[in-house]
């Protein structure tokens, strides 16, 4: 049987990196994803909205946020996910009812593409994932 495989979404992405509480199963998720080098996936997607939060005020950081991307994703156990155009054509065509917002559309889209599962907190994902149409963990 083959490891499950990750994507954090973007919240996750931050709090994973800036060590905020999340839940149990999804720390442990990580924690084996890392001890069996394992890689985690995050897409490009995630540094734009990091980018937004911090420009809206909702987030700070002594870090420029191209610099902080950057550097998350040459952590060893950090894989960037393609953003490639079929990904994002194909976030517009994405199984009713969807999530309306677009980059968490676009997250949905490269883990169903790359089989990945996410990592979020976000109660739309979830219950997008409770109906079937992506895998998703808590955190």
């Amino acid at each position: 049987m083959a490891a499950m495989r990750y994507l954090l979404d973007t919240h996750a992405l931050i709090w994973a990196v800036e060590g905020v509480d999340m839940a149990a199963a999804a720390i442990e998720a990580i924690n084996a994803a890392a001890a069996n080098d394992q890689q985690i996936f995050v897409s490009p997607i995630s540094a734009w909205e990091r980018g937004l939060l911090i420009a809206k005020g909702r987030i700070t950081s002594p870090i420029a946020p191209g610099l902080w991307f950057d550097r998350v994703v040459a952590m060893k156990e950090i894989a960037l996910a393609d953003l490639t155009p079929g990904i994002l054509t194909d976030s517009s065509f994405l199984p009713l009812p969807v999530h309306n917002d677009p980059a968490d559309r676009i997250l949905i889209t490269t883990a169903r593409t790359l089989d990945l599962t996410i990592i979020t907190r976000d109660r739309a994902i979830l219950r997008y994932a409770a109906l079937g149409h992506v895998k998703a963990l808590a955190c």
